[in-house]
């Protein structure tokens, strides 16, 4: 079914992660009546790539589209972790609205504060959804009351100010214009998209003219390209001027146009300006190109994307384990899998021209970005070695400057000292502190990227799995020195084999071991965390000598600590500047760049 333009609601919904973007989508979609009575519907039934289910996080913006009363409203679900904040950045341009989630409980986060400043800069009037109203400890006034604050200190424009809001329960399936109203389903978040969000921009006799955000791979089609029609109409067959970003133009046809309803593409022989469509038959089309009319040839600006903050190397695996599970084990495969990945994904910055070329440097937001790359490698067969992430320095007016980030931290009451204590020696900057009535504690501080570094896992441990730590890039200031990173070393294994219980019994009082008994090692992997500050060469494969004098049970009585499994990003977040990640389908192994002595 074809919608005039002025019945078109193009929207994004952003958010904080983990405050209800998805769920919030799955009611919409639910209640839309897409799906029959008695049809089973998955949750999060837009987190259909595996690690965004795994994970329980959403990483690639996806769009759908929905008809309420005789409106087409296209939503698209953004990640809600800065590490994939590009997404959320390219996708702007294609809306002329945000629904903006805020917990109820905890307000406005640091990713909040991104994804509006973004929408502001972009003239967007966002609406204002108020989620997780029926939780114990949810106050909705006051998370409301911050937000407001969160706008007026991001230069929000008094239109801006005059925001649409309402309160919601994504996974109870209601809204609600007022508090006290009666809490029966998700229509009244309908009614308000469709009053307060403006029909899409431009003119449908004009000639056509797009600009593609997001990139798709058909096996049959080839690449195919996302965005808004901006001005005009395009149909099936039709002839178009490519013009990329160097300016070249080239003619091409458009072979297949697609939409969606709900989570299904729909074939279209026709669309026009405002739709959000997919078109085929473009092949070397990249993000922030434009498609026009070839005889109305328009240049638009490029998609302005955040640079990437944090590097790492990708090197060949070289292990002795090589080649065990892997099908993809040369620099040819890497350079070749890398190079279709930077075609598709334009917030990853890859060099492939490195004068060394035994090593290819992959940038991006954050550890969690970079690792999600990696992982989806690993799955498809690549085996390969990782060194430690960097942070990306800038020369300013002969000044070295290092990025910075706004780091958000709730722990319980009791473990704040020792946070505090330990983000002090990690050049971090206290910026706020409060503690609520319910003993927890919420702090801000700016600190380096390089702060951040290895903390993680040692802040899970200090603080027992009880503390949240969400950060976002804030801004580049002058180097702030050196930081110190792991205090422990790590036990290297000295020779090949497979593990005994019997030697991971007399270690395991060294440290904390990362293999199981009858694992197999290799000289200079990394088998274990030493409890002192010194790495240390160990035999981790020795067998108990046998005398034909026995001990009554004492071969019985062996009692191992479980071993600690890394996972990627773990593994990433562990290592130091001496050290390797070994990636393989199969296992995750960290190891010595050289042999030990």
């Amino acid at each position: 079914m074809k919608f005039p333009r002025e019945k078109i609601r193009n929207i994004a919904i952003v958010a904080h992660i983990d405050h209800g973007k998805t769920t919030l989508l799955d009611s919409l979609l639910k209640q839309s009546h897409l799906f029959r009575s008695n049809q089973a519907v998955a949750e999060r039934m837009m987190d259909s790539f595996d690690q965004e289910r795994e994970r329980g996080i959403t990483i690639f913006a996806k769009h759908t589209s929905v008809a309420y009363k005789d409106y087409k409203i296209n939503i698209i679900d953004t990640p809600g972790h800065t590490d994939f904040s590009a997404e959320v950045e390219r996708v702007l341009g294609m809306v002329n609205s945000v629904l903006l989630l805020v917990d109820a409980q905890d307000g406005p986060m640091p990713q909040t504060r991104f994804v509006l400043s973004q929408a502001l800069k972009a003239g967007l009037k966002p609406i204002v959804v108020v989620n997780k109203i029926d939780r114990p400890h949810a106050d909705a006034d006051k998370a409301l009351e911050a937000t407001f604050d969160l706008f007026i200190e991001l230069g929000a424009t008094d239109e801006q100010l005059d925001f649409a809001h309402c309160y919601a329960s994504g996974l109870s399936g209601f809204a609600v214009r007022n508090i006290d109203d009666p809490r029966v389903d998700i229509a009244p978040l309908f009614d308000m998209i469709v009053e307060s969000v403006p029909a899409p921009d431009g003119d449908e006799h004009a000639p056509f003219l797009f600009q593609p955000a997001m990139l798709f791979y058909d096996e049959y089609l080839g690449r195919q390209s996302c965005g808004r029609i901006l001005n005009g109409s395009v149909a099936k067959g039709a002839t178009i001027t490519h013009v990329d970003s160097q300016g070249r133009e080239k003619r091409a046809q458009i072979t297949k146009i697609e939409g969606h309803l709900g989570l299904e593409r729909v074939e279209l022989k026709e669309a026009s300006t405002g739709d959000i469509v997919i078109l085929s038959g473009i092949p070397e089309a990249m993000i922030g190109d434009t498609f026009c009319d070839p005889q109305n040839i328009v240049r638009l600006p490029p998609i302005h994307i955040t640079e990437p903050v944090v590097s790492i190397d990708i090197r060949v695996n070289t292990s002795p384990f090589v080649g065990r599970s892997g099908k993809y084990v040369t620099m040819h495969k890497l350079r070749e899998r890398l190079e279709r990945e930077q075609k598709m994904n334009i917030s990853l910055k890859i060099d492939l021209s490195s004068s060394d070329q035994e090593v290819i440097t992959v940038a991006g937001r954050g550890e969690l970005h970079l690792s999600v790359l990696i992982e989806t490698m690993r799955r498809e067969g690549f085996e390969m070695s990782i060194a430690k992430p960097r942070v990306i320095l800038k020369e300013v007016d002969g000044t070295t400057e290092e990025p910075i980030e706004r780091a958000l931290i709730e722990v319980p009451e009791n473990f704040a000292g020792c946070v505090i204590e330990e983000l002090a020696k990690r050049k971090g900057e206290l910026q706020r502190l409060d503690t609520t009535a319910e003993g927890l504690t919420i702090m801000e501080f700016l600190i380096p990227t390089r702060g951040l570094m290895g903390y993680r896992n040692s802040f899970l441990t200090i603080t027992r799995g009880l503390g949240i730590l969400t950060s976002i890039f804030d801004h580049y200031e002058p180097h702030k020195g050196a930081i110190v990173g792991r205090r422990q070393g790590v036990l290297v294994a000295n020779c090949a084999g497979r593990t005994t219980p019997y030697a991971s019994f007399q270690l395991q009082d060294r440290g904390s071991l990362f293999v199981a008994p009858n694992d197999d090692v290799y000289e200079g992997m990394i088998v274990g965390e030493n409890s002192r500050e010194n790495d240390l060469s160990v035999n981790i494969t020795k067998e108990k000598q046998l005398t034909n004098v026995r001990a009554a049970g004492s071969d019985e009585n062996i009692i191992l600590t479980p071993p600690h499994r890394f996972t990627l990003e773990q593994a990433i977040d562990y290592i130091q500047d001496d050290e390797l990640v070994e990636v393989t389908p199969a296992v995750i192994r960290m190891r010595k760049k050289t042999k030990p002595k």
